[in-house]
């Protein structure tokens, strides 16, 4: 018999992921889409970085919880998010890539966790089509991620 938390994440739109990793804990972000055989599966999105991870525990905290899960941020298997929650980690886990700055990043993360889930999925679809550093340059800039 399949455990309530492992349907959950078989239903859950995003997933995320918590690792170990040498420098510390990091994250992955899965949204999950149907592949070429038509099956149903988590796609990786973005990792977060132990910087970023750290400046968005707040974040991903609230995402976990709005999710039903516990918010304890530990490594092990996914975790479901809702299509809300995961658009709005997705979206900063886009944004963070490759960023380094701690405050900025921190920053950045509370922007999206104050952002209307609408407008966030808004924003993450557009980061997903072939444009997407143009819309991810825009996003830094207005999360303040960069300056």
């Amino acid at each position: 018999m399949v455990s309530a938390q492992v349907q959950a994440t078989r239903a859950a739109p995003f997933a995320l992921r918590v690792v170990q990793r040498q420098q510390g804990l990091a994250a992955i972000i899965y949204r999950r889409r149907v592949n070429d055989r038509m099956e149903e599966r988590f796609d990786r999105v973005a990792a977060l970085s132990p910087l970023a991870l750290t400046a968005a525990s707040g974040l991903l905290r609230a995402a976990l919880k709005a999710a039903g899960g516990k918010a304890k941020l530990e490594p092990g298997p996914y975790q479901p998010l809702d299509a809300d929650w995961g658009a709005r980690v997705a979206g900063f886990a886009i944004v963070a890539r490759g960023l380094r700055e701690a405050r900025r990043l921190s920053k950045s993360a509370e922007h999206f966790r104050a952002a209307d889930a609408t407008e966030a999925a808004s924003w993450f679809g557009r980061m997903q089509d072939g444009r997407a550093l143009r819309w991810v340059r825009a996003l830094r800039i207005i999360t303040e991620a960069v300056k």
